[in-house]
C-alpha cells in the first residue's frame, strides 16, 4: 500500500473500522437488585435511596448509589461512584473492592454480581 502524501488526513471506510455498538446507560437497577435474595442477604434503603446488600455474615457488600456515593477524598458530598462490590478476604487472603460509575449499564454491574455470586459458597 502506498502513502499519498498530497491528500490530507487518513482514509478508510466504516467497515475497516470495524465500528462496534455498546450498552450505555445506567439501565435498570433492579437486574442487580433482584439477584440477592431477602433469605441469605440484608437490604437497606436509605434517605438518600441509595440501596445497601450484605450477605448475613458481612463478608459479601454491594452498594446502589443512583446519585452517587456520598463521601470521598475531600469528604465532598458525592463522587461519580454508582456501584460498589466489596468481599472481605481472610487472614491469609486479601479481599477485593470494585466500583462502577453512576453511568455503567447496570447489565454489566448484574454480570459482575453474578459471577462473585456463582463462586460463592455457604461454609
Amino acid at each position: 500500500m502506498a502513502l499519498d502524501a498530497a491528500q490530507p488526513g487518513i482514509a478508510t471506510t466504516v467497515a475497516a473500522l470495524r465500528l462496534r455498538s455498546s450498552k450505555l446507560g445506567a439501565g435498570q437497577a433492579m437486574d442487580v437488585i433482584d439477584q440477592f435474595s431477602q433469605a441469605d442477604f440484608t437490604h437497606i434503603v436509605d434517605d438518600r435511596a441509595d440501596v445497601h446488600i450484605s450477605s448475613r455474615d458481612g463478608r459479601f457488600y454491594l452498594g446502589y448509589f443512583p446519585r452517587g456515593r456520598p463521601g470521598g477524598a475531600d469528604e465532598d458530598w458525592v463522587t461519580g461512584e454508582g456501584w460498589v462490590i466489596a468481599v472481605t478476604g481472610i487472614a491469609n487472603v486479601p479481599g477485593y473492592r470494585i466500583a462502577f460509575s453512576t453511568d455503567t449499564s447496570a447489565e454489566i454491574v448484574a454480570d459482575a454480581a453474578a459471577r462473585i455470586l456463582s463462586t460463592s459458597r455457604l461454609l
